[in-house]
């Protein structure tokens, strides 16, 4: 698989959301589908209220149809188990996250679904995906990355997937906070899977199932950097968090999602310490938590928090890739 199809994948899932946009805001915005902010957010954010939500939907269409796309045209062989179970895991949790933003908004309940039913919806999903790889015969090791070492779980493995799965989706969904700041952040971090999965023995249709995702970010932050016209809603969010965790089982990368993931690592360290803090010791940590709010009440403005969380995604995913590639 050269440079040329490579390039190929991101410009078509980028050119799919784009042309998308301009017809699907509208569309959103006819149907009233407003975002609702928190009153205990940053009072800065009500004037965001009514800004058209669900967005994510243009990125899961983008993501699936430049995959199958790529992969049907490129590819010698039939479509994998791999592509289809990616795709699976994109639209499932796309779809739960689609319900929570649709309660939302049509029937006004401003936290959507209760914890318990997307806990139940996630858990559901990666069963069934641990299940499909169990049929296939996939290893269930887990390797210390920068050694040869190898642990192998057996039926721990379906724990390992239930928790990465839906600790993942979670932690991705609480970093959607601020205009580009997810868009960005999931860009880099799938960016440095599609490298990942390129070096060594590629894996052609997990490379381009990311390197989609990547194009299809960068097209939705051309309308969701600040001020964003769109936000991409727990429809993308969930997606794109399940997403990546599902490719990082795929591609035995499963340990260096926490150091590629490492700003969607930070941001749920800080809701937990935050929580944990002000239930024993009646005191607050951070001003607001995810910890992007904390530096928003601090004085920095809504783009120069995104750009920092930016660089700082930018150099958790160069030193995945790092221990990766040459220490391993």
């Amino acid at each position: 698989m050269n440079i040329y199809i490579l390039l190929m994948t991101i410009a078509i899932a980028f050119l799919i959301t784009v042309l998308l946009s301009p017809i699907f805001i509208p569309f959103l915005r006819r149907l009233k589908f407003g975002q609702s902010i928190r009153e205990e957010g940053p009072q800065s954010h009500l004037k965001k209220t009514g800004t058209p939500t669900m967005g994510g939907t243009m990125i899961v269409i983008s993501v699936i149809l430049t995959s199958l796309i790529m992969v049907s045209k490129f590819s010698s062989s039939s479509i994998s188990y791999e592509l289809w179970l990616l795709i699976f895991v994109l639209v499932g949790y796309g779809l739960l996250g689609f319900l929570d933003d649709f309660i939302k908004i049509a029937m006004k309940r401003n936290l959507g679904l209760t914890s318990r039913q997307k806990m139940i919806g996630q858990i559901i999903i990666a069963l069934v995906f641990y299940f499909i790889l169990r049929y296939n015969d996939f290893s269930t090791y887990v390797q210390i990355p920068g050694t040869s070492i190898q642990w192998e779980l057996g039926w721990g493995y379906a724990l390992l997937i239930m928790f990465m799965l839906v600790g993942a989706s979670n932690a991705v969904n609480l970093t959607d906070g601020l205009d580009g700041l997810l868009a960005g952040t999931a860009a880099i971090a799938f960016g440095a899977f599609a490298i990942l999965a390129w070096y060594g023995t590629p894996q052609a249709e997990i490379t381009i199932f990311s390197l989609a995702v990547v194009g299809a970010l960068l097209g939705f932050l051309v309308f969701n950097a600040h001020p964003a016209k769109v936000f991409m809603g727990d429809t993308g969010s969930l997606a794109l968090g399940g997403s990546i965790a599902a490719i990082a089982i795929l591609t035995k990368l499963e340990i260096i999602l926490i150091v590629i993931g490492g700003v969607f690592v930070i941001e749920t360290l800080s809701v937990i310490i935050q929580v944990i803090s002000f239930k024993l010791t009646g005191k607050r940590v951070f001003k607001m938590s995810p910890l992007h709010h904390h530096y928003e009440l601090m004085g920095w403005s809504e783009w120069r928090v995104v750009t920092t969380f930016w660089l700082v995604g930018l150099l958790f995913a160069a030193l995945g890739v790092y221990i990766e590639v040459w220490i391993t």
